[in-house]
């Protein structure tokens, strides 16, 4: 079984379309994918219990089916910081739980692929942020930018947290569709290639989620993924 995390320079910022995207292409590249969103704030009260939008792409793309309390273990309804959402809701977000629950339900995935909540450093508990769960799970991390304003500075300080985490920065995405068209976009996407010693994996257009464009991307992207690092991916 072979792994990566999700993270981003924000919320908003594309990670669930990348991770749901990648999903996909994984499957069509013939293997068993299996994607987590352990932790997830704005959920809706269903009659089967709280669902997070996020979390059910992320089970409709992967090719392996769990039940949705193991894909997003920890869900609250209000769209707030999550470790504020838990202590709202009575409760606290767990760490080792959600390591052993991926752990455990990963053994029949080819890849899996495990989404972040926020940004890099989002508190998950009093002690605990993304970054510590990212470590306990020791996969390579893929970085979404979101290609906005304040990008370079977002992006730089995430890359540099990742290092000092000691995990892998495996690529980057930059996201020009999860945000209004940037100016001098790039020179900015030349600015971050320029810094981020990682490889750019793909450039996300600002076009329709289904658009024809976007399975390429995605396919693109896995390619260049297996061609970085073999051993780890595929």
């Amino acid at each position: 079984m072979n792994a990566l995390f999700i993270t981003a320079t924000d919320t908003d910022a594309g990670k669930t379309f990348v991770t749901e995207g990648l999903l996909r292409a994984f499957a069509r590249a013939g293997f068993n994918s299996l994607g987590f969103k352990p932790v997830a704030s704005g959920c809706e009260l269903t009659e089967q219990g709280l669902r997070n939008e996020d979390a059910l792409r992320l089970m409709a793309a992967s090719s392996v089916k769990i039940a949705y309390e193991q894909v997003n273990p920890f869900a609250f309804e209000p769209a707030i910081a999550p470790h504020i959402a838990a202590k709202k809701a009575g409760k606290s977000i767990n760490m080792n739980q959600i390591v052993t629950n991926i752990q455990k339900n990963s053994i029949k995935s080819d890849i899996v692929l495990v989404e972040g909540v926020g940004g890099w450093q989002v508190p998950l508990n009093s002690t605990q942020t993304i970054a510590d769960l990212a470590q306990q799970l020791a996969y390579p991390v893929i970085l979404v930018v979101n290609m906005r304003l304040g990008c370079i500075n977002h992006a730089l300080l995430t890359a540099q947290s990742v290092a000092q985490s000691g995990l892998e920065l495996a690529g980057w995405v930059a996201n020009s569709g999860a945000a209004h068209p940037m100016p001098r976009l790039q020179e900015n996407i030349a600015t971050l290639k320029q810094w981020i010693k990682a490889p750019l994996l793909v450039e996300l257009p600002e076009l329709k989620e289904h658009d024809s464009v976007y399975t390429d991307a995605f396919d693109l992207m896995l390619r260049r993924l297996s061609d970085i690092n073999l051993r780890t991916i595929v």
